[in-house]
């Protein structure tokens, strides 16, 4: 039984036809039209059309990058889209005539995850997309958790800094402002900026052009800024898990995202800085921080898989 998920992000569309085992037999790649939504919904009928000619496929499940109600068809509202009650899941239905599941993104990673990568034989799972922003998802006893509304686990909008800066969603201070993809270059920026002795082998790969590649080739090669920029990354995270764990108490987190490439560069501080700050540390068991293992795949697993869920 074949059905396609797909992963809608900031600039790309990434689809795969999926078989029980979580395996993805064929697979297709588009650009997001970030800033046209209706183009959006034709991109996916598209790259769907590709991919079920010739093949018997059941249902798609669509994994969107923003804040998806709980029918899992309309996208309320997404930061990083332009996308304002978007009734995703009838506009895809309509121009590919399969029954399609809109889930978003980050819970589409952790469940491709918790079943198919590394939170297999996990019971209560937190899943942390470290990319352009910070997405979450939650599955506990076997079960996608999403809240009410199905707006759950949005984890990169807490808010950790009253009055801090300011975030997509709206709001000032948000967690992913300070811990994410966005903010390690933000970070690097402003320490290249005020210290530039600092950023001698950043500016020499990026000129004034500072983007995230840059900085992470840059702290391989021991550039100073780039370093520190990844150092305020890891303790953020860190951070951040041990106050969800003060809330959820998981057995796993598993972090993945874009960011998560980068491992080598601010995995172990983070696992450091969580059991540093973990609430009642040394009178309860320690949760295992693993690395995603599906990679850029999870959100495509994890999305067809729900649709044959569903």
């Amino acid at each position: 039984m074949l059905t396609i998920g797909v992963d809608i992000g900031g600039t790309k569309v990434a689809a795969g036809v999926v078989d029980e085992d979580g395996e993805i037999v064929a697979h297709a790649l588009r650009p997001t039209p970030a800033d046209q939504p209706d183009l959006v919904a034709e991109t996916v009928a598209d790259v769907v059309k590709e991919l079920a000619e010739g093949r018997e496929i059941e249902a798609i499940g669509v994994g969107a990058a923003g804040f998806v109600d709980e029918t899992r068809s309309i996208v309320r509202f997404a930061p990083n889209l332009a996308w304002r009650e978007e009734p995703l899941q009838k506009k895809i239905t309509g121009l590919v005539g399969l029954p399609v599941v809109v889930e978003n993104d980050a819970n589409a990673m952790a469940w491709g995850e918790t079943n198919f990568g590394a939170g297999r034989g996990q019971t209560h799972v937190v899943c942390i997309t470290v990319g352009t922003g910070i997405g979450g998802g939650l599955v506990f006893d076997g079960k996608l958790f999403r809240g009410r509304w199905g707006m759950g686990a949005e984890l990169g909008h807490m808010q950790v800094v009253p009055e801090g800066r300011l975030c997509g969603c709206g709001n000032l201070g948000c967690w992913e402002q300070y811990a994410s993809g966005n903010a390690l270059v933000a970070d690097a920026r402003e320490i290249a900026r005020l210290q530039p002795e600092r950023a001698r082998i950043l500016f020499e790969l990026a000129g004034e052009k500072i983007e995230g590649e840059e900085v992470t080739e840059a702290a391989r090669k021991g550039d100073d800024a780039s370093l520190a920029a990844f150092s305020s990354l890891a303790d953020w995270l860190g951070q951040g898990m041990a106050d969800l764990a003060a809330v959820l108490d998981p057995g796993c987190f598993i972090i993945g995202g874009g960011v998560s490439r980068a491992a080598d560069l601010f995995f172990e501080q983070a696992k450091e800085t969580f059991a540093r700050q973990l609430t009642g540390r040394g009178h309860r068991p320690v949760a295992d921080i693993r690395l995603a293992e599906l990679g850029a795949s999870a959100g495509v697993v994890g999305a067809a898989d729900l649709a044959r869920q569903r």
